[in-house]
């Protein structure tokens, strides 16, 4: 198999992976998070992605400390590609103190041209 059409074979793979791992949409008794950011650390974008122009959402389940750090993090959905990226810029960011840990579900959205 030539470089080539391994590299196109990977990229349809790809695709395909997260066409199929498409954000789910939000189940019962989720919602966004309604803390207020205070440092928000934006995601590298992929290189990999970058090459494929791959773009999209990234749904992110976090709990919040009543510290405003965060204690948890999950990837909820979006494009494998994109998704440790994601997960490793949420888990930087520290939302306002609280008076009690919170969660909610944020959206990291990647775009190529940007």
């Amino acid at each position: 198999m030539s470089f080539r059409a391994l590299n196109c074979a990977l990229a349809v793979g790809l695709a395909v992976t997260g066409w199929l791992a498409a954000s789910p949409p939000l189940a019962l008794g989720q919602e966004a998070i309604h803390r207020k950011v205070k440092i928000k650390v934006a995601p590298v974008y992929p290189q990999l992605a970058k090459r494929m122009h791959i773009s999209g959402v990234v749904k992110i389940e976090v709990t919040v400390a009543a510290n405003g750090s965060i204690k948890r993090a999950k990837v909820l959905g979006g494009h494998p590609v994109l998704a440790n990226a994601a997960l490793d810029a949420v888990r930087k960011w520290l939302f306002e103190a609280g008076p009690q840990e919170s969660s909610g579900i944020v959206e990291i959205r990647f775009d190529p041209g940007q």
